[in-house]
């Protein structure tokens, strides 16, 4: 039997367009608002056509010690240049990364996992601690 987790692959960013990068401080104030973005093919362009692109992307937070993980944002990019004149000859193209602002009481990891049309699940983690 396939289980969700055996589905995601990794490697790293900065050699593989689909891993998902995580930019963020390394520690922050307990409670203290701070920004994080999640972004695919920083170092490595990604495609963003209507026949090779990004879905969506996923941020969960799991605190150090606990048990599960917090969903933090999902993030669905509609627009790959989709138009009834054909494939990319359409308006608008949505750009695959999003940014949101968060709070946390405790150290712990955020996880990023992203879905590419044609090479499926990608994820990635970076920790932030609390200071």
């Amino acid at each position: 039997m396939t289980k969700m987790g055996d589905l995601y692959q990794t490697a790293d960013w900065k050699s593989e367009k689909h891993v998902p990068v995580i930019e963020c401080p390394d520690s922050v104030g307990a409670e203290e608002m701070f920004e994080v973005k999640v972004s695919l093919g920083k170092e490595v362009a990604h495609p963003n056509t209507t026949e090779h692109h990004i879905r969506w992307i996923q941020l969960y937070f799991k605190p150090e010690d606990d048990k599960f993980v917090y969903q933090v944002g999902s993030f669905e990019f509609c627009a790959h240049g989709e138009s009834t004149e054909g494939a990319d000859k359409g308006p608008v193209y949505t750009n695959h990364s999003a940014t949101t602002d968060l709070k946390i009481k405790k150290s712990g990891s955020l996880i990023a996992a992203a879905f590419c049309n044609i090479h499926g699940l990608w994820e990635n983690t970076r920790s932030v601690s609390v200071k």
